[in-house]
């Protein structure tokens, strides 16, 4: 009796607790003309790129009012980049794990640092065009900072190093994976 009447209860409750996880709720009313993925959070959670509200010495990480070929590191001092005097770092398909045919380019790197004591260096990771740009995004993180952790393995303060992910933005879309392998890198840009 008493076990018939539990499983009584557990359906009464279950056929009045299932209707409510079926129901759908309508859109969140937006208090935006334009519409918005964030609608009824406050607002966007994400700013449009409209700048006029920064300060002046507010800058996107690593632009410069100096032009291109400068890059302004997490302390906001000003570095003038020197690319193509360090060879690029490929990687896998998916991976961010450095192969041992790359690791010399790497060694390279941790030279020319230790020969030139007020330089740094800018790690930039990127990938091909498969997977999303947030996957992508966080796979060239995980690139830049893999190339980071070697060098510092190699001997190269920390504090020497900087790591931008670019994700696929630079990368040749509709190319075969084959096709596509020079997008897979970190390049080694030195900061002087």
């Amino acid at each position: 009796m008493v076990k018939s009447l539990r499983i009584l209860l557990t359906l009464a409750l279950a056929a009045l607790l299932l209707p409510a996880c079926t129901r759908k709720q309508g859109p969140t009313p937006s208090d935006n003309p334009m519409g918005s993925r964030n609608a009824g959070l406050g607002g966007d959670i994400i700013p449009s790129m409209d700048t006029t509200g920064w300060t002046p010495d507010l800058e996107v990480r690593g632009t410069s009012s100096m032009g291109d070929g400068y890059y302004t590191d997490s302390t906001g001092k000003q570095w003038r980049m020197v690319e193509g005097l360090l060879p690029s770092v490929y990687f896998g398909f998916d991976s961010a794990s450095i192969a041992g045919s790359e690791r010399g380019k790497l060694q390279q790197a941790a030279d020319q640092l230790m020969q030139n004591p007020g330089n740094k260096i800018l790690i930039e990771g990127h990938c091909d065009w498969y997977g999303t740009a947030e996957y992508n995004l966080a796979l060239g993180d995980r690139r830049a900072l893999s190339a980071s952790d070697y060098l510092v393995t190699l001997g190269v303060s920390p504090s020497r190093i900087e790591t931008l992910s670019k994700g696929s933005l630079e990368a040749t879309s509709g190319l075969s994976k084959s096709d596509s392998s020079q997008d897979r890198r970190a390049d080694l840009i030195i900061l002087e």
